[in-house]
């Protein structure tokens, strides 16, 4: 069906339910970032792909807010559709329960039934939905039906995968460990038990990996912690005979994933711990007992790594280090290839076949088990789309003039990566490489400052921008964000973004440093590293830390304005560049190890 004979369908299921407005989400029962095909209803609805966006269906109208991100990409996949942008933070963009009664309002309509699947909505989000119908002249909100269910004839089953173990010489901390932290932390917040919803908080607590979710080892599962049991609610078609028993040894119970709401009704403790912000809607609707309405203690456990998952990270950063070596020795070789300027001479690899090759060099390394996300491969104005992902539709030959954005990341038994590289193709224009510069002196200065442990992420966020904001010009993404341990790539609560994110920094902690600038329709540039928090010093003003770099890739030197860069600034990029040689050249040939010592040549 084409999104327009969607809409038709769909309106003929909300005229037989008396229904004014459809609500799709990006979430699923769990409330991920990246979720299985079978939840993904948005995207069905409406064709647009991004990982964060809502699509609103009235028997009239359609419309689709999303972040800046995805502003040009949704532009794009709407068009010849019914579903007219909304750009979310912009002055001008209603809320959705106001574009709901506008719309009302415009055409007159009679019905004030709003609908959304409480079971793919944390209770927080639709709790605050109703209040804000409310508030827009009486509208009510219906959560007990997924109209999809009839349509979507093609839909996807929930995932069977297989779980599979994560070794302790991995996870450097075992479950029944985890299992009394965690009991630890409940106490304090005078809680009995909890429901767990987020998936990688299961997998990390459990010590499990799968493959429900694309690039995210994650499997659909939910956790019930009490006091004196736990229980895993997964389809036991997914479990092994040696998981089965791994699970038995650390004391957790199996029983049916749809069972999950008789195990709340049945929960027997005073009160449970459920985080708003995880639990659907649904599912917080079906508990008996009272409710510790908290954050969830895992996340902030989860977080903060251990001396063996860190050890593994600086394995995995060795291999990828490697793997995007030979990348770019085989880009630099292809390059004479690349059709001129003038668009003359034989045509050399594009955006897709560019992606491919990467992702090839990661395959040989050892431990590698995939893509961490859908590589971004952006030349020239489509590394301006901030999460830009070329399809055969979109895809382009890159030419030996301009910038190649590439941010990529794999998954590794050892460890997730994440990195940025912007890369110059051929000649430049001045604006591109004082764009360029402008972007690496504020990665330098976030990588190489010092702060008081306890720090946010806020209060450093302004390290990588204040260049920028010299000039006028700033980026409307986060600058970093946690990343998993052979987990998801996004991990929090903490984060460095101009946005209020109050998460304290401690030593372990793991974050990007990817700032970035985006010129649209002409070109983007960002260059990211992954760092970890360690120890600085400690004086009579308390405990400071430091990031130390832990991706090893060298940084593009040739569209530098080398008079633009502070003295600290050189030596910090020439310092980090001795490290990635020293630390690369034992694992690659003669060969590439010469190329590696020219592309770190102290600057």
């Amino acid at each position: 069906m084409t999104i327009n004979e969607k809409l038709q369908r769909l309106r003929e299921e909300m005229q037989r339910e008396h229904l004014a407005a459809y609500i799709f989400t990006s979430t699923d029962p769990h409330n991920g970032e990246y979720v299985p095909e079978h939840w993904k209803s948005r995207e069905w609805i409406s064709g647009f792909n991004g990982s964060a966006g809502t699509a609103v269906v009235t028997m009239t109208s359609a419309a689709l807010w999303t972040d800046s991100r995805y502003f040009l990409a949704a532009e794009e996949q709407l068009r010849g559709t019914e579903f007219q942008l909304m750009r979310l933070k912009m002055p001008e963009t209603p809320t959705i329960p106001e574009w709901i009664k506008s719309q009302f309002t415009i055409y007159n309509l009679q019905l004030t039934e709003v609908a959304i699947d409480g079971s793919t909505n944390s209770a927080a989000f639709v709790e605050d939905l109703i209040e804000e119908l409310r508030k827009q002249g009486g509208l009510t909100l219906r959560t007990n039906y997924d109209p999809l269910r009839f349509i979507w004839n093609d839909r996807p089953p929930i995932p069977e995968n297989p779980v599979e173990l994560h070794p302790l010489k991995y996870a450097g901390e075992d479950t029944p460990s985890k299992l009394r932290r965690i009991r630890e932390s409940l106490r304090q917040q005078h809680a009995d038990g909890m429901l767990v919803s987020a998936l990688d908080d299961i997998a990390w607590t459990l010590n499990l990996r799968g493959s429900d979710v694309h690039c995210n080892p994650v499997f659909v599962a939910y956790l019930l912690i009490s006091s004196t049991k736990t229980t895993l609610f997964v389809n036991p078609k997914k479990l092994s005979l040696e998981v089965k028993a791994y699970l038995a040894d650390c004391g957790v119970e199996i029983d049916d994933y749809g069972k999950v709401q008789q195990g709340l009704r049945d929960y027997f403790e005073y009160n449970i711990l459920l985080d708003p912000n995880e639990t659907s809607y649904t599912l917080m609707k079906a508990v008996q007992r009272e409710i510790v309405r908290e954050k969830s203690p895992i996340p902030s456990m989860k977080i903060v790594k251990n001396a063996t998952e860190i050890e593994g990270f600086r394995r995995a950063m060795v291999k990828d280090g490697v793997a995007m070596v030979r990348f770019l020795m085989w880009l630099e070789k292809e390059a004479p290839s690349l059709p001129p300027p003038d668009g003359g001479g034989a045509k050399g690899p594009s955006e897709m076949s560019i992606a491919e090759k990467l992702t090839a060099f990661r395959a040989e390394q050892p431990d590698f088990r995939g893509i961490s996300f859908d590589t971004i491969s952006g030349y020239e104005q489509h590394g301006a789309i901030v999460h830009y992902e070329a399809t055969p539709e979109t895809d382009i030959p890159v030419e030996n003039r301009g910038f190649l954005l590439l941010d990529s990341g794999a998954q590794y038994l050892d460890g997730t990566t994440d990195i940025t590289r912007t890369i110059a193709l051929g000649p430049l224009t001045d604006e591109q490489r004082h764009v360029y510069t402008l972007v690496l002196r504020g990665h330098i200065q976030l990588a190489r400052c010092i702060f008081p442990r306890g720090a946010a992420g806020t209060q450093l966020d302004v390290l990588a921008r204040q260049f920028m904001w010299r000039e006028a010009m700033n980026y409307l993404h986060g600058t970093g964000h946690g990343v998993g341990q052979y987990l998801c790539v996004h991990e929090g609560p903490h984060q460095i973004r101009m946005e209020w994110k109050p998460t304290p920094f401690v030593e372990g902690m793991i974050v990007t440093d990817e700032p970035g600038l985006y010129l649209p329709d002409r070109f983007g540039v960002r260059i990211e590293n992954m760092l970890v928090a360690v120890p600085y010093a400690e004086s009579e003003f308390g405990q400071f830390l430091q990031f130390e770099p832990l991706t090893l890739c060298p940084i593009d030197t040739a569209p530098i304005i080398l008079s633009e860069l502070l003295p600290e600034e050189i030596a910090w990029l020439n310092d980090y560049h001795q490290r990635v040689r020293e630390t690369l050249s034992p694992h690659l040939t003669a060969d590439e190890q010469a190329w590696l010592r020219e592309a770190t040549q102290p600057i």
